[in-house]
């Protein structure tokens, strides 16, 4: 008997995208809607349960083998340090890590620099790569407020426009990194399901490398 194949997406926007592109491998859940508050979805003709949960904790449902595949933003994945397989680039769902700060901002080189951000580990790495000392300060709303509000120097988040910013008096300091939709695989569920999830990731898009990350 076929095995289940359990796919953890975030809720929301994400999802939506995601479950286009399975529409494309004629994977279909037939009771998903946008505006739905169920949680599960069935195709019991490809035995794919689609499972959707908060965009946090994706990584970590494939990590610990609840879900064998993912379909997560790159800054998620990034920020959980999660140890799964990134098999693949969706493509979708793009946008961009960038450091940025008020129009008017001048670095006073006598104190440590103040940085708000929700990616606290992806705030770290970029500042010790470049030799810098900064003190992370974590937020979980809009961090474009810490600049206006004193409470920091500089904010390292994920823009899509830039419109944000822009209407907050911010500008774009630096860019990090791009971002986008990746497709993360359970590293067990690679060895005991391998041959569904190649198929459905050959489907998705030929020829992608593994990253362990």
């Amino acid at each position: 008997m076929q095995k289940y194949i359990n796919l953890a997406v975030a809720k929301g926007r994400l999802a939506d995208t995601a479950v286009k592109a399975l529409e494309g491998m004629e994977i279909c859940f037939n009771d998903y809607s946008s505006n739905s508050r169920k949680l599960i979805h069935m195709d019991q003709k490809k035995r794919v349960r689609l499972v959707l949960v908060k965009a946090d904790d994706v990584p970590t449902y494939v990590e610990q083998g609840a879900a064998d595949i993912g379909i997560v933003g790159k800054d998620t994945l990034l920020e959980s340090m999660a140890s799964v397989y990134e098999m693949m680039d969706l493509e979708f769902g793009k946008c961009k890590f960038v450091v940025a700060a008020l129009k008017d901002y001048v670095e006073n080189v006598q104190r440590k620099t103040y940085v708000a951000t929700k990616y606290v580990y992806v705030a770290k790495e970029f500042f010790k790569r470049k030799g810098k000392s900064v003190e992370i300060i974590k937020l979980n709303g809009s961090v474009e407020l810490a600049p206006i509000m004193g409470l920091a120097d500089m904010i390292v988040d994920i823009v899509e426009t830039g419109t944000t910013l822009r209407e907050n008096g911010l500008v774009i300091v630096e860019e990090i990194c791009p971002v986008s939709a990746r497709l993360i695989v359970n590293k067990a569920s690679l060895k005991t399901k391998g041959d569904i999830i190649e198929t459905m990731i050959q489907q998705l898009r030929p020829n992608q490398k593994r990253e362990e990350v």
